[in-house]
């Protein structure tokens, strides 16, 4: 029952993520002026997302799933000490019989004839070391339960703090590209300033090369971080195991 409940809530939860995902189709994501933030589904959704797609967390529940139908096995075990048997046999058979009527002599008769016999019973078993061991045997099963039990809420817990690393680091890689982003239009108005100042011979070698210097440095920087962005947006992607669906501008 808590299985098919745990199942339930998972479908619901795919449904929930798709639907947003698909209501930002056709949306294309402007990465310096949009809050990225906002466009994502909520953050509890992402991580429900994540857990129902993960494999290893698959896996602990399937082995949840093991260990319940093990136990139930164990608990029945006791009816292979019952049982019914049956025995059929179908042939010809070879009847003696010894004639001993008083005051005769005694002769021997021989008859044949075809014969089907069989036989049905019932049998009961009682061996000591599964009286014995029976209990021991249903709390040993019961303990690997919890401890699968244990082990999914551990990669539960692994997954949640992985979406919650990855979400957060997509979040400051924006920041931090909206503030390289400001620097480098800073650094190309200079750019194009000196550029101005270069050819009416109003500023030096010296200068316009250090100028140009930073220009490329920002714009290589703003490149750069632009990339971690973008690589953050796919990792996430993946850990969460669906497609938020969001274009690009720039």
């Amino acid at each position: 029952m808590k299985l098919s409940f745990h199942i339930l809530i998972v479908v619901i939860t795919l449904i929930i993520i798709r639907l947003s995902a698909s209501a930002q189709v056709g949306k294309e994501l402007d990465l310096i002026n949009d809050n990225i933030e906002s466009l994502l589904p909520p953050l509890e959704t992402i991580i429900d997302s994540a857990i129902a797609n993960n494999p290893y967390v698959k896996f602990r529940d399937l082995q949840i799933r093991i260990n319940e139908y093990k136990l139930k096995a164990d608990r029945k075990l006791w009816t292979r000490n019952l049982g019914i048997q049956t025995d059929a046999r179908f042939g010809t058979f070879d009847n003696f019989s010894l004639n001993t009527s008083e005051g005769q002599t005694p002769y021997l008769i021989a008859t044949r004839s075809n014969q089907f016999n069989y036989g049905v019973g019932a049998y009961l078993k009682l061996p000591l070391f599964d009286l014995v061991n029976r209990k021991n045997q249903i709390r040993s099963t019961k303990a690997e339960i919890e401890q699968a039990q244990s082990y999914s809420q551990v990669q539960r817990n692994e997954v949640r703090l992985m979406v919650l690393k990855q979400y957060n680091d997509l979040i400051v890689k924006q920041k931090v590209l909206k503030i390289k982003s400001k620097y480098a239009e800073t650094s190309k108005l200079n750019m194009v300033m000196v550029e101005k100042e270069f050819t009416n011979g109003s500023t030096s070698v010296n200068e316009y090369s250090r100028i140009t210097q930073i220009y490329f440095a920002a714009e290589s920087d703003f490149e750069s971080s632009r990339m971690d962005l973008l690589n953050a947006y796919m990792i996430l992607e993946e850990i969460v195991g669906i497609r938020f669906n969001l274009g690009q501008k720039k």
